[in-house]
């Protein structure tokens, strides 16, 4: 790509400044100006040398700095791009509306359909043992109580987006499909008010922070990007908590929305 009309500033060698952060933030401005948008490729290593006469390494550390601010993403063979927006608006006051439920649509696959993206689940796997202390806390189970634990990945248009694990008491889930890898049109949910418990209320906790090397290789995460971190619990209608799920969310796949009372 051209530099015309991207970069028309120079550096100053004396400044105090790197000159590698010098050129990071001619780009970072072009990017919050809009003369580079989301998806347009970013000149090269090559270009950025020619534009600014600056080493090889000078120009690699200026868009390493980008990608490490998780502003810009490099796919190989092809060149540096600006990166999209959040393709997920996820909204809180609707995902878990029980006609989703009755229409055999887990919240996923909701939230999928209006970002109009294929979605997939891989990596389940379902266990029954003794939950971490936080989980069985929050689900009010004595020690030793067991719970169905269930975890997932899910991907859109091939794409990880999150993990999620879930933990359910084990005497709700026993001889249910909550058991096997596939519940069933509606997921976990449509089966617990299956058995009798309808769901009233939900509280969701979310905080952000950089993954864990486990993490960014289960989401195959660039480099500076974050994660959110969402512990949500489900209460019945008695307020029983019959779930608890701790999700790990690619924070430049998902926009929160929520959606909050005046009184």
């Amino acid at each position: 790509m051209s530099t015309s009309g991207v970069l028309a500033e120079t550096v100053d060698p004396s400044s105090d400044r790197a000159v590698f952060r010098q050129i990071a933030d001619h780009l970072r401005a072009a990017i919050a100006r809009g003369r580079l948008a989301e998806g347009d490729q970013l000149p090269s290593e090559a270009q950025l040398m020619a534009h600014y006469g600056v080493a090889r390494m000078t120009a690699r550390n200026a868009l390493r700095l980008l990608q490490d601010e998780g502003l810009i993403t490099a796919e190989h063979g092809r060149g540096v791009y600006v990166r999209s927006r959040p393709p997920v608006r996820r909204l809180a006051s609707d995902r878990f509306a029980q006609r989703h439920r009755k229409e055999g649509k887990a919240a996923f696959i909701a939230e999928s359909e209006q970002a109009g993206a294929e979605p997939a689940v891989d990596m389940i796997k379902v266990s029954r043992t003794v939950p971490p202390a936080e989980a069985a806390s929050r689900l009010g189970l004595a020690d030793g109580d067991r719970a169905v634990i269930r975890s997932r990945r899910y991907l859109l248009d091939g794409r990880p987006v999150e993990t999620a694990v879930s933990y359910i008491p084990a005497d709700l889930a026993d001889g249910t499909p909550i058991t096997d890898p596939n519940p069933g049109p509606g997921g976990i949910y449509a089966r617990l008010e299956e058995s009798g418990h309808t769901l009233e209320r939900f509280t969701e906790e979310v905080s952000a922070r950089m993954p864990t090397p486990d993490e960014a290789r289960t989401l195959a995460l660039s480099p500076g990007v974050p994660v959110f971190r969402l512990v949500r619990t489900a209460f019945d209608a008695d307020g029983r908590a019959v779930e608890v799920c701790d999700t790990i969310m690619a924070a430049d796949a998902y926009l929160l929305s929520y959606d909050l009372p005046a009184h």
